[in-house]
């Protein structure tokens, strides 16, 4: 089935006001969490091809995420459709208002190859709870989970749900037909595409993009636990995460001490007897592999640094300047660059002066100085001594800001973000201030008061012979 037969029959799906039934989107949530469970060790053997990902690493920041975001969904659902109350001002009295979240039809969901599972299920959780039809293109970049996600969403009608593998050419192809709402994950460069093509049929789209996410350490803080969590955060799937630390940049007083300490849990972490552990994450191709490589200044380099095909060990990097090769771009891999600083202001400086960040961390126990950073910066997203974790709460929004993307998900977020929040005004049939109709001739101080909230001075009314 062509794409567009695909879209004509989703259409035709959600014209007939089938998904719009709260028993429907239930009925389907269900049937998208017993799918998974049942193709889970097909997915866990995908991303063992895809990215050398292990059990646990797969289990923890794809398959459970996605399930808890099913689950909140179903549990939540009907609270989130019910419609809301809206106060009325006596311009209308007597009446009452509701909002409604009304689904927007055909949404198409664009995902990425680092998080291929997740970022293609999350967001389809909340399509669902919607009562939105769907397309899920899933990386061309990771093929084997790709295909299970073809086979998960196989227990779907293609009319309500479809899949579409494969590159750049199906892309292209889906970008060119007329959708109600986009979510696209990916580059800023791709995001840009997107949202291009999206605006030629005034469609929304949500874009969650990346960027250089900062993560300062000053001298007040738990050195190491900073050094352990931002260890963890960095090389979680070999960096390959939109919200992992870009850059450290840590104040001198505890440079030289931090430095040890990431260097003793990265060795903890990720090696064994010596060797790197076989389940650290391979670089997904050999393009990016080459790209990261290219990146590397051997005479910085403290720890880590070798690379055997797609694998590129954890590498630390110290006395990187602002002006190197790898602070001119996203790293998206195992390179962690560490950066002295003295002044706090200059860092803040430094961090304003560029694209905003889907990201920022900073390390401390100084809460005056955290109020600073946080209201001083502007992110998707702060982790005040911790990293990534911000992801896995469903009552926070997750999302960019400028170039780091636009709009949220995760938990009731991802509803309204698949559902416009439509108005209804029910006003009485029989009951009603006149105001509001001609003639207009002595209705000039109420209409003020109303309108403005004020009376006309005395000699306004006198002059033109309105009655006071």
């Amino acid at each position: 089935m062509n794409i567009t037969t695909i879209l004509e029959k989703q259409r035709q799906l959600f014209l007939s006001g089938k998904t719009l039934d709260y028993k429907f989107r239930i009925s389907q949530l269900d049937l998208l969490a017993q799918s998974i469970d049942k193709h889970t060790p097909a997915l866990l053997e995908a991303f063992a091809k895809d990215l050398n990902k292990c059990e646990y690493d797969t289990v923890t920041t794809e398959i459970s995420i996605v399930k808890q975001e099913i689950k909140y969904q179903r549990k939540h659902l009907r609270s989130f459709m019910r419609p809301k109350h809206a106060s009325i001002s006596m311009l209308n009295f007597p009446a009452r208002g509701r909002i409604v979240n009304e689904p927007y039809g055909q949404v198409l969901v664009m995902s990425p190859w680092n998080y291929p599972f997740q970022l293609s299920i999350c967001p389809l959780a909340g399509v669902i709870a919607g009562g939105n039809t769907a397309v899920v293109k899933p990386s061309a970049y990771a093929p084997n989970v790709a295909q299970v996600i073809n086979d998960i969403l196989s227990v779907f009608d293609p009319a309500y749900i479809a899949t579409v593998l494969g590159g750049r050419e199906q892309n292209q192809e889906l970008l060119n037909q007329k959708f109600d709402f986009i979510f696209f994950t990916g580059s800023k460069a791709v995001g840009e595409i997107v949202q291009e093509k999206a605006s030629h049929h005034l469609c929304p789209v949500v874009l969650e993009l990346g960027g250089k996410s900062p993560c300062i350490v000053d001298e007040t803080c738990n050195l190491d636990k900073s050094a352990k969590r931002i260890v963890w955060g960095k090389f979680l799937n070999a960096g390959q995460t939109c919200i992992a630390p870009d850059y450290i940049v840590v104040h001198r007083a505890v440079y030289e001490e931090f430095i040890k300490k990431v260097v003793k849990y990265t060795q903890e972490f990720y090696y064994e007897n010596g060797k790197l552990s076989p389940n650290f994450t391979y670089i997904v191709n050999d393009k990016h592999a080459n790209r990261l490589q290219n990146l590397l200044i051997p005479e910085k380099i403290v720890f880590g640094g070798k690379r055997t095909e797609r694998l590129l060990e954890p590498t630390i990097m110290r006395d990187v300047s602002y002006d190197d090769a790898i602070m001119q771009e996203e790293i998206f891999g195992p390179i962690m660059p560490i950066i002295p600083y003295d002044d706090l202001g200059k860092v803040l400086e430094y961090i304003n002066s560029h694209d905003k960040p889907l990201a920022l961390y900073y390390f401390t126990t100084n809460k005056p100085l955290s109020k600073l950073v946080t209201s001083h910066t502007s992110s998707g997203g702060v982790c005040i001594n911790d990293v990534v974790m911000h992801i896995t709460e469903h009552n926070l929004p997750f999302g960019g800001v400028g170039a780091s993307g636009m709009g949220n998900y995760h938990g009731k977020y991802s509803f309204y973000t698949f559902t416009h929040a439509k108005c209804i005004l029910y006003k009485s049939p029989n009951l009603e201030l006149n105001l509001k109709y001609p003639p207009y001739t002595n209705k000039k101080s109420k209409l003020s008061y109303m309108y403005l909230g004020y009376k006309p001075k005395q000699h306004d009314t006198e002059d033109k012979g309105i009655e006071k």
